[in-house]
């Protein structure tokens, strides 16, 4: 599938998963690991719906059944909620003060093509690859907005299975900051006329701070930050 035929899918998608009752509450923003790139073929971020079916709360959710997804990995991931819609104009302290709130989550990804080999043009199609989005503790942004700034692209990460250490990883893997991460999705949706631009009240994932790690049953991961205040996360697998 060439990429001009990939972003006609989209909208598609959108009036598909409406149509089955399936509400649109954000977007997931994928690839903006650089390290990725190579490693899927890919040469820049992309993006996807979430909706209310596939956004979950880890505070009630905190074992995943497996049978659902394809080949399915997890993404530790940093997690905004809108107050108010961004625009490709705003200054950096404007953007700053779309945001409600923040959280440390996780993003369950997963290929419909086997062995996670495809196009760039082919994540376009499906969906940028989003299966499931699992929403940690909410932080309110306004309070201390200076220092989460700071602290988002400096913060750092460390992802266990079963208590071994996995990955390594933070917020200068993502695209610089989970910031620089969402202002780059609200120039990809202003560029794109097929595309609704984000919303208030919008969940928006920024994309992962580890590698992607494939996952299996009877597993549980962790994930601990370090340099901003935000609660360790885990999810079990069945």
């Amino acid at each position: 599938m060439s990429l001009e035929r990939a972003v006609q899918i989209p909208p598609l998608l959108r009036a598909a998963l409406e149509a089955r009752g399936e509400k649109i509450v954000g977007r997931k923003i994928g690839f903006t690991n650089r390290e990725m790139w190579k490693m899927y073929g890919v040469s820049s971020p992309n993006w996807g719906y979430v909706t209310d079916r596939t956004v979950r709360e880890l505070t009630s959710t905190r074992v995943m059944p497996l049978e659902h997804f394809l080949e399915p990995r997890i993404e530790p991931e940093i997690i905004f909620g809108l107050k108010a819609a961004p625009s490709r104009d705003m200054t950096e302290a404007a953007l700053l003060d779309c945001i409600e709130w923040l959280s440390l989550g996780y993003e369950i990804v997963q290929s419909i093509f086997p062995g996670w080999k495809f196009t760039a043009a082919d994540t376009v199609a499906a969906n940028a690859m989003h299966g499931a989005l699992l929403v940690g503790p909410h932080h309110a942004f306004a309070p201390r907005k200076t220092e989460w700034q700071r602290e988002l692209a400096s913060l750092e990460v460390e992802l266990y299975c079963n208590g071994t250490l996995s990955q390594r990883g933070g917020g200068l893997l993502v695209l610089g900051s989970p910031l620089h991460a969402l202002r780059h999705l609200v120039e990809l949706l202003a560029e794109d006329a097929r595309s609704s631009p984000l919303r208030p009240g919008d969940i928006i994932s920024t994309g992962t701070l580890t590698l992607a790690m494939a996952v299996g049953a009877g597993e549980t991961w962790t994930t601990r930050a370090f340099g901003i205040p935000l609660e360790g996360i885990t999810l079990q697998f069945e």
